[in-house]
């Protein structure tokens, strides 16, 4: 594609919508979508929940691998070039899922659309926005969570009506054809690398004229500065938190509101109240980080995380299920836009892929115990949501770590 020209308006908002589009639609790789399809594996596959569980932790683990090298590439190729690549490829793994047979074939299956939906194609679509925002990235990235995560709420509605239409092989078929059809085009067509790229600025603003306060207003730091930071740890403490806890809330949340008595269809349509809670949260989160700053954000969202599957542990009633969906999403997306924004507003930009990268690896890693982690305790328990109360406690000590750190002392431009 030749260069493109400057254009007078300002394209920021063009790529965000693309970009959440995009963000939205890795649904089925995540485990919102996956978790419809957990008892037709078991049944179909002649697979214990355990086996899928390890099968689904083997190939989030090895998914996880690939991201710090996923983030190096984004930053040396341009993320145009990055999210046509990797929303090819992640097509294909959806496709390749409608095929599996046992579980090893379903074990790859699980690596294939975890590396490459949950992680890289999250990953590119977010370092998008952050590139072409710096004053209203919180902003920014809270309505490209909210927005992403009501499309991801659809997902397991969605794939549910598939499946009892026309099979779950069919449902993987339709979501490869729908990430081929939307977002390989809008990669390529519509997503631009850079402001820099067409000649604007990030918030279609002008740069400060003084060359030392521009430096000092977007300081950069390359990866391995970034992990001898305290920031980059409590970062980490609370992305990772989240995305083991709520990864295993979320892989189970059939079996954990079957225990109330609600069926299936239920237990996947208990997914949209999330989005009023995501819709509060993420640009709640992101004006707070613009406006405010973000010392005790990181302590917040643990806390919130805590009170979540505290919730989840107590659920009986349609009411306090959906009070219990709506903290859930409230959490997911406080959590989501604060691991977004953080990392440039606390690293800068020059290196936000690989450090993003870095920070996603711990979040896949976390989520790759999170299942196995709930069916082990599950199985000593005997419920989901005794073990829900139980992991109520992890995040707590996370959220001592997080009041403890100081982001004002933490950075100085490399």
């Amino acid at each position: 594609m030749p260069p493109l020209s400057p254009k007078s308006s300002f394209s920021g908002w063009r790529i965000l919508v693309f970009a959440t589009i995009a963000l939205g639609l890795t649904g089925p790789g995540q485990t919102i979508g996956v978790s419809v399809f957990i008892d037709h594996f078991a049944e179909d596959l002649n697979l214990s929940k355990n086996a899928i569980a390890g099968g689904y932790a083997i190939g989030t683990l090895c998914g996880a691998l690939a991201m710090p090298t996923v983030g190096l590439w984004i930053d040396r190729y341009g993320v145009r070039r990055a999210m046509t690549i990797i929303a090819t490829l992640f097509a294909g793994a959806l496709f390749y899922m409608s095929g599996v047979q046992g579980i090893i074939s379903l074990t790859i299956g699980f690596w294939f659309i975890r590396m490459l939906g949950q992680g890289s194609l999250s990953l590119v679509s977010n370092v998008a926005v952050s590139l072409w925002f710096e004053q209203r990235r919180g902003l920014a990235l809270g309505l490209t969570m909210t927005i992403s995560s009501a499309m991801m709420a659809l997902v397991p509605v969605g794939l549910s009506f598939t499946i009892a239409q026309w099979g779950w092989r069919t449902a993987w078929i339709v979501s490869a054809s729908t990430v081929a059809m939307v977002v390989i085009p809008l990669a390529w067509f519509g997503i631009i690398d850079r402001p820099s790229s067409v000649g604007q600025h990030p918030d279609g603003l002008a740069p400060h004229p003084d060359p030392q306060k521009r430096a000092a207003v977007r300081p950069s730091m390359d990866r391995s500065a970034a992990l001898r930071t305290r920031a980059f740890w409590v970062l980490a403490a609370a992305s990772g938190g989240a995305s083991m806890l709520s990864t295993g809330l979320n892989f189970h949340q059939i079996a954990l509101l079957g225990e109330s008595g609600f069926s299936q269809t239920e237990a996947a349509i208990m997914f949209l109240p999330q989005v009023i809670g995501t819709s509060v949260g993420s640009p709640l989160m992101g004006v707070t980080l613009d406006k405010i700053g973000a010392r005790f954000a990181p302590l917040v969202s643990l806390l919130l995380l805590s009170a979540t599957l505290l919730l989840a542990s107590q659920v009986s009633t349609l009411p306090a299920v959906i009070c219990y969906a709506v903290l859930f999403g409230l959490m997911s997306g406080t959590v989501r836009t604060l691991g977004a924004a953080l990392v440039p507003k606390w690293f800068g930009l020059d290196h936000i892929g690989s450090i993003q990268g870095a920070l996603m690896f711990i979040g896949v890693l976390a989520s790759a115990i999170g299942p196995i982690a709930f069916s082990v305790t599950a199985s000593a328990t005997g419920s989901f949501r005794s073990t829900a109360l139980l992991w109520a406690a992890l995040p707590l000590v996370g959220a001592v770590f997080a009041a403890t750190n100081h982001p004002s002392r933490r950075i100085k431009a490399s």
